[in-house]
């Protein structure tokens, strides 16, 4: 019977060894974002339609923004959208942790090696 590698370590460490963390972060920032964006709206009652009115772009533009699994979002955008529920956007970049990755480029593909860490803080 062989041991499991993978018992007594975190799910980062997991994540990193199968190639998938950075993925794995970008979506769980993206979730983040979209739900703090969504929370603001909600709490000042602001509507999708007004809310894409005050950033001056579409309603479908805003619903991509909203979306928790589209992470393909410009930061003039997210910026903006901040900015009408009175927020601001936080942006840290940090040191990568070292990855103990088995063919690191050959899982992914990406060309992506070495992409420091995104940080995103909740809204002040």
């Amino acid at each position: 019977m062989s041991k499991n590698p993978h018992i007594g370590s975190s799910l980062e460490d997991f994540l990193k060894e199968e190639g998938l963390y950075e993925d794995a972060t970008n979506h769980a920032v993206k979730r983040m974002l979209a739900w703090q964006v969504e929370k603001a709206m909600h709490d000042q009652s602001i509507t999708k339609t007004e809310m894409a009115r005050r950033m001056g772009t579409s309603r479908a533009h805003l619903d991509k923004l909203l979306d928790p699994e589209n992470d393909k979002v410009q930061l003039d955008t997210v910026q903006r959208a901040a900015s009408v529920v009175g927020r601001r956007v936080r942006l840290v970049l940090v040191k990568a942790t070292s990855l103990k990755r088995k063919a690191q480029s050959v899982k992914l593909g990406s060309g992506r090696k070495g992409v420091p860490e995104k940080s995103f803080s909740r809204g002040q």
